[in-house]
């Protein structure tokens, strides 16, 4: 059977009435990490975790798997007894849950949601069609919405909220502590440290990961100084003027074993954008097409007025400079010269009075 889309099934007063909104679910085959063998459940994305039910009538789960030590997610290509079947490998802080899903289109399914509800951001990476792409967005919507209003007194901390003085280092992320071990975790070949803001949200904190049989986290303190600068709040204190010295000083004390954090944003590799059915008024994801622009007729190159080759050189040529339009004035120079004979006139005269007076001894 399949997996569908945000489709509830709560009782009333059932405990499954008093779980998260449900995102997705469908049947899946488990293996934890303490597990000898598979187990067919009926799975539901609900919130930030996954519940797992013997049948979809059940009103009680029977396992609960919370995403918020989430690591990665990624393909078995392991053979199956069905062949149909896809395998899933989602890994998680305390270990790897191995699932299987009826087909590759539910697998990438399964994996576009828990991507959207874990990054609170559509992936761009699978292969999906622009309806599903809608519902991820609507998902991940509904998703930050229902974080903000579970806790309302207690806000998330956000950078703005801390006087920072100075400029920022490019390893500033705007994440909680388990986010941020969650990046340095699924991106070790970008660094290993990372400037965060800190829980009470009028300090900083930097977090850092190294390698000891499984991964290491440590997290430090850096709170602003009243008389200006930071300190990193260690056993003895480190005073820093500036955050990009705060991150300096961590690399200079580790031997340069801790690197700042620097992630490239992936960037959209074409436009897209939503128009409504005319007849249904369904809005609909469309891609623009990528054709390459049109290129501009090059002009043909400017060639010089004065400039003559030595084939098209000419008498006419001289004419039309000296016929050319001169102003008036005796006192001009350019005037003097052009009305000053050239050898090549004089010789021109002298021939034709020559030939003119000839014609006339023959005719008398």
């Amino acid at each position: 059977m399949a997996a569908a889309p945000v489709r509830q099934r709560c009782g009333s007063g059932s405990t499954r009435s008093q779980l998260p909104p449900c995102y997705f679910e469908g049947y899946l085959e488990k293996r934890g990490p303490k597990e000898k063998g598979s187990r067919r459940l009926w799975t539901c994305l609900c919130g930030n975790s996954l519940y797992f039910f013997n049948n979809a009538k059940d009103a009680h789960y029977v396992e609960k798997l919370d995403l918020s030590g989430f690591v990665s997610l990624k393909d078995d290509s392991s053979r199956d007894r069905n062949l149909e079947a896809a395998r899933l490998i989602l890994r998680m802080k305390d270990g790897e849950t191995k699932f299987t899903a009826p087909n590759l289109e539910a697998r990438e399914l399964w994996k576009g949601f828990l991507y959207s509800v874990v990054d609170l951001n559509v992936p761009s990476s699978l292969t999906l069609l622009p309806g599903q792409i809608q519902m991820l967005k609507e998902v991940v919507e509904k998703e930050r919405t229902r974080r903000r209003t579970r806790n309302p007194g207690r806000a998330p901390p956000s950078p703005l909220s801390v006087p920072l003085v100075g400029e920022i280092p490019a390893c500033f992320r705007p994440v909680s502590r388990t986010e941020a071990e969650v990046l340095l975790e699924r991106h070790p070949d970008c660094g290993n440290m990372l400037l965060r803001p800190g829980r009470d949200g009028c300090s900083l904190a930097v977090t850092t990961r190294q390698d000891l049989n499984g991964s290491v986290f440590r997290h430090y303190r850096v709170t602003q100084r009243d008389q200006g600068g930071y300190v990193i709040d260690v056993e003895n204190p480190i005073p820093c003027a500036t955050l990009h010295d705060v991150i300096d000083a961590l690399v200079e004390k580790t031997a340069g074993t801790l690197q700042p954090f620097l992630l490239e944003e992936p960037y959209e590799e074409n436009i897209t954008y939503v128009s409504a059915n005319d007849e249904n008024g369904e809005k609909i994801l469309h891609t623009a097409p990528s054709s390459p622009l049109p290129r501009v007729p090059a002009l043909p190159p400017k060639q010089d007025r004065w400039s003559t080759s030595p084939l098209s050189r000419s008498p006419a040529t001289d004419r039309r400079v000296l016929t050319s339009p001169v102003p008036a004035s005796p006192t001009n120079p350019m005037r003097r010269l052009i009305l000053s004979p050239s050898p090549l006139t004089q010789t021109l005269n002298e021939e034709l009075k020559m030939t003119l007076e000839k014609r006339r001894t023959s005719q008398d």
